[in-house]
């Protein structure tokens, strides 16, 4: 019986079989987002016209014996991946919400407003695919697309409780992301374009879909993705990542990464704390990755509006301050330094996933956090906003640094649901991947769903 919390493969499974229409779907979909978008502001620009001609189209081809591997699945989009996934048949129905420059952890804009978070409206869905974390969690649609530098796909799959892969830096076009030109750059980094849905197979499903060369090197390159490393969750070597003495976190997502940990070790896994060597106490690569994610995200601003941008910044003298103005005000050769000393962080963790196959983390410092009215630019205050982690304040920008992880080497990193804090919000963690074998982490996420539970959809939503 298909209905709206059904993945999207067992939805495709369902059309392939005759059992629902694609026009069935789609009106599913549109009855939930008509009754449940009101107070979840997470669909802001409905196509449901073009929408309902692509399903009719869809249901006319599945007569005639057609098939693809999207074929009549209704779907929404925050990243720029429409031609592929139309081309696998799929009918997008509408965009979601997102942030001001995709530039913060809520998904609020002067033009379509606040998103919610459908375990808590009164709490952030996490941004910026926050808009398409909420539309899965709550079941507005099945399958999405975002993007991801600052963890602008994990971390909110992590707040909705539903699962998001940002993939390694390569295995998707780059180009094409909002705000930037939609021309390759080969000087950009970090960045990707990944999916969230309610299911590690569909996640697999979606990258297949949209994985591939960057525009003019798919002449002749081809990308195949390897299979995963593993077949059963407790033959994966498992490595957790240590704590961090000048990074907190929420003592009930470290409880969870604890308890995975424990439960992986009794289903015969080997698990070890356990991080590359040359990360050390992590603050250079996070240093690195501050300096390297302000070059690229400063790009996209105006020459004549950056110096009052690095004077805000400099009204907090601290070292993650410090290395924010370097990628702002430094020069091309600095900037090939950086990527020189990224290269020395990636080969090492070539070599530690030699010895590993995943390494655990968490996916954000805290759970959910109350929504709070960011300004943007960003001013002396803003910058100072600070968020409560075990009762005390700590900085709120401090939330980049789990995703850093796996973004500054471009690894590939699930998150995935893991429980819940005793105030009922869901916990996200996260698998890191060996480069270009993202189906391990995907596969290793999917495993944990069959043994030890997965995706639950937040109680308002579930009739």
């Amino acid at each position: 019986m298909i209905d709206a919390f059904s993945t999207a493969t067992e939805m495709l499974a369902a059309l392939r079989a005759r059992q629902v229409s694609a026009v069935e779907l789609l009106e599913l979909h549109r009855a939930r987002i008509e009754k449940h978008n009101p107070t979840l502001n997470a669909v802001v620009e409905p196509d449901f016209d073009r929408a309902r001609r692509d399903a009719e189209s869809a249901d006319q081809r599945r007569t005639r014996g057609d098939d693809a591997p999207l074929l009549g699945l209704p779907m929404t989009l925050k990243a720029p991946v429409t031609i592929r996934v139309k081309a696998a048949g799929a009918m997008v129905m509408a965009k979601t919400n997102v942030p001001q420059m995709l530039a913060d952890w809520q998904s609020a804009n002067p033009v379509y407003g606040r998103t919610n978070n459908p375990w808590d409206l009164s709490r952030t869905p996490g941004g910026s695919t926050g808009g398409g974390s909420a539309a899965l969690a709550a079941g507005l649609t099945p399958l999405e697309f975002g993007s991801d530098i600052g963890g602008s796909i994990r971390v909110p799959a992590a707040f909705c409780g539903v699962y998001g892969h940002r993939p390694s830096e390569t295995a998707m076009p780059r180009s094409g992301q909002f705000p930037f030109p939609p021309m390759p750059n080969a000087a950009g980094v970090m960045g990707v374009q990944g999916p969230l849905a309610r299911s590690a197979e569909d996640l697999e499903l979606a990258l297949d879909v949209a994985a591939g060369p960057e525009t003019g090197e798919d002449v002749a390159w081809r990308l195949a993705i390897p299979p995963a490393r593993r077949e059963s969750l407790r033959e994966f070597r498992v490595a957790v990542l240590p704590s961090v003495d000048w990074m907190p976190v929420d003592r009930e997502i470290a409880a969870a990464l604890d308890d995975l940990a424990s439960q992986l070790g009794r289903l015969g896994c080997q698990v070890k704390v356990a991080q590359p060597a040359e990360l050390g106490d992590q603050r250079e690569h996070y240093l690195l990755y501050l300096t390297l994610l302000s070059a690229m995200t400063f790009a996209r601003v105006p020459a004549a509006e950056r110096p009052p941008r690095v004077e805000v910044l400099r009204t907090r003298d601290d070292e993650w301050s410090r290395a924010t103005q370097r990628g702002v005000e430094s020069g091309a050769p600095d900037y090939l330094g950086w990527v020189a000393q990224r290269e020395r962080y990636r080969a090492g963790w070539r070599a530690f996933f030699r010895e590993w196959d995943v390494l655990l983390a968490p996916t954000f410092f805290a759970p959910p956090y109350r929504h709070w009215d960011k300004p943007t630019p960003p001013t002396p205050e803003s910058i100072r906003k600070t968020l409560d982690v075990n009762g005390a304040p700590v900085l709120a920008e401090l939330g980049l640094f789990y995703p850093s992880v796996a973004t500054l080497p471009g690894q590939p990193a699930t998150a995935f649901p893991y429980g819940a804090t005793r105030g009922g919000l869901p916990i996200g963690l996260q698998a890191i991947g060996p480069y270009l074998e993202d189906r391990t982490p995907i596969r290793f996420a999917g495993l944990v769903a069959r043994e030890l539970g997965g995706f639950v959809a937040p109680p308002a939503y579930r009739s």
